[in-house]
């Protein structure tokens, strides 16, 4: 069942780039991204924890893993969404991110709902 639940999650990403908190000469990429998280499923969905495998465009990868997202756990009830804003520092003007999202169905089964990969790009930084 735990494919089924992770599949009823649906993860939507937009990316920003921060010019005014980026300073290229120091190689300081900054970057926001704004993420809605749907529950298309039948059960309320909480979600746990998070696990980010961030890669630059030198090919440097940071892992980061942390409680929650921007300090809350939400419970996503069936056919509503959770939106939240968070940032990331790149050394370099191009990166990507994904990773995953781990959940737990409001009858106690843990899963983890994947986020596909996503660009960060200063703009113009891609031909």
């Amino acid at each position: 069942m735990t494919d089924a639940l992770a599949k009823s999650i649906s993860i939507q990403v937009q990316v920003r780039y921060l010019t005014e908190q980026s300073k290229p000469a120091d190689n300081r990429f900054a970057f926001a991204y704004t993420i809605t998280i749907c529950n298309e499923g039948d059960r309320a969905a909480q979600l746990l924890d998070r696990h980010w495998i961030i890669t630059d465009g030198n090919g440097k990868i940071q892992e980061v893993r942390g409680e929650g997202v921007v300090g809350e756990q939400p419970l996503i009830q069936p056919g509503a969404c959770h939106t939240y804003t968070s940032g990331c520092l790149l050394e370099t003007p191009v990166g990507s991110m994904q990773g995953s999202y781990g959940m737990q169905s409001s009858d106690g089964e843990l899963f983890r709902a994947p986020i596909a990969v996503f660009r960060l790009a200063k703009p113009n930084a891609l031909h």
